[in-house]
């Protein structure tokens, strides 16, 4: 579609929404969203003149908003282009003036797509199954805590008052009334989701104090992706009108359950419309099904940069903690990093229970499905499904970042498929990211170290 024909089709959508300005936005390595703010004339001119751009560097920016030494940007910080993608245009609905949001697609000049930026990375992956014949289908399941105002962070945070006036003391596993405390927030999240044409599905409480589970409905991964991205925001805003932070840290609070992103993921095939899991003459599961799970075995420790991100993420997994500490599979268990839940076979599916909230839903379904592709490719078998707790097993999957970082840096399997350049690059930021860290003094240390050694 040549930049005129862009422009009409954006121009008749915004006409009829009456918007005023457009954020153009796109995630960047954390998943945190960056992007420019445009009058809508000014947003139409540059979609049909291709003008709109950001400096390379955006990509390379850590969460504390930092620059790596390493030098994998160009350090002259070249332009690229911003090219809004029509499908993803919606309108945002806690602003007064009408405004809409479109994610945005980043090429360099000669038209290359910019390798760094996580929505190619999984567009790279999806490539690849399209080309085998096979339609991978995810549902990511988002958990997070509710929290009081913090304006402190060396002060723990704390479950808001709800309707009640009261804080949860105890932990409400699908307490309906839990969730009632927060049906204002919840009424706001559900009525603003539907304007931006996010498909949420089931909505419970958790295990922690305050902590919520929402489900999406199944679809396409990039269409997911995007919808986990926005979705984050609108929770967020919606809690910060009502009083309160929605945190999607993977451990917040230390008395509490960490936050997971799950993915649930099957594979259809293209020709057919079968699910490419399900088994035949009698077999419950597919050798498509084997070598998924023997791939996501083997390259998900691999890839724990993608779904543990942050230093904090590694609190998250934890024996005993309910999130997984290896990557056995097994059959409605949820102790195993890879869960198979009960399903009729057109519905076969795999639940990656490996994920934290905190991490870039493009990356984290990316990864997902890499791990995937790569036993499909090299027909990688499991091991035997886990009866039982999992958690009588070693812990397999790297406990601290510099770990999940060296396992990465030794997979060439896996960096060829995720792009050598966006590798090098997240590994970059993610050395940065834990020497910030590293310089930090924690209460802990001044508490119990200060006078006794």
């Amino acid at each position: 579609m040549d930049g005129q024909a862009t422009r009409r089709r954006f121009e008749a959508w915004v006409r009829e929404h009456h918007v005023t300005e457009v954020e153009c936005i796109l995630p960047d390595i954390n998943g945190i969203a960056r992007g420019k703010i445009l009058p809508t004339d000014k947003f139409l001119r540059t979609v049909e003149e291709d003008t709109l751009r950001l400096p390379e560097s955006i990509f390379a920016q850590t969460v504390t908003g930092e620059d790596p030494e390493d030098g994998v940007i160009d350090p002259v910080d070249r332009d690229v282009r911003l090219r809004p993608d029509p499908d993803s245009l919606r309108l945002v609905p806690w602003y007064d003036e009408p405004t809409a949001v479109v994610i945005v697609d980043c090429h360099y000049h000669d038209g290359r797509p910019v390798p760094f930026y996580s929505r190619h990375v999984l567009q790279r992956i999806l490539a690849r199954y399209r080309e085998a014949g096979l339609r991978p289908v995810v549902a990511p399941e988002l958990e997070f805590f509710f929290t009081k105002i913090n304006t402190d962070p060396d002060y723990p945070l704390e479950p808001p008052v709800g309707r009640s006036r009261r804080p949860e003391t105890a932990r409400q596993s699908f307490g309906i009334d839990a969730v009632n405390e927060f049906d204002p927030v919840f009424e706001d999240v559900y009525d603003w989701c539907e304007v931006m044409e996010i498909d949420i599905d089931t909505l419970t409480h958790e295990a922690g104090a305050a902590q919520m589970e929402i489900n999406f409905n199944h679809g396409d991964p990039l269409e997911l992706a995007d919808q986990a991205f926005l979705f984050k925001r609108t929770v967020r805003q919606a809690a910060l009108k009502h009083g309160i932070y929605a945190t999607f840290m993977a451990k917040p609070m230390e008395t509490e359950p960490g936050s997971a992103m799950h993915v649930h993921v099957s594979l259809y095939d293209e020709a057919s419309g079968r699910n490419a899991f399900a088994g035949r003459d009698g077999e419950r599961f597919s050798p498509t099904f084997y070598h998924f799970i023997g791939g996501l075995q083997k390259y998900l420790p691999a890839a724990m940069l993608l779904l543990a991100p942050n230093v904090n993420s590694y609190r998250r997994l934890r024996r005993w903690s309910t999130a997984p500490i290896n990557v056995h599979w097994g059959i409605e268990n949820r102790t195993v990093g890879l869960r198979v839940p009960e399903s009729r076979p057109e519905a076969t599916r795999v639940e990656n229970r490996v994920a934290g909230a905190d991490a870039n839903p493009y990356l984290a379904i990316a990864a997902t499905l890499a791990c995937g592709w790569l036993g499909l490719e090299q027909r990688l078998e499991p091991t035997e499904p886990v009866e039982g707790s999992a958690y009588r097993l070693a812990q397999t999957l790297p406990q601290q970042m510099p770990d999940a970082m060296r396992k990465l840096h030794q997979c060439p399997p896996l960096k060829e498929l995720l792009g050598e350049e966006f590798v090098a690059l997240l590994l970059a930021v993610k050395r940065a990211e834990h020497d910030a860290y590293q310089r930090v003094i924690s209460s802990w240390e001044r508490e119990h170290l200060l006078l006794n050694v």
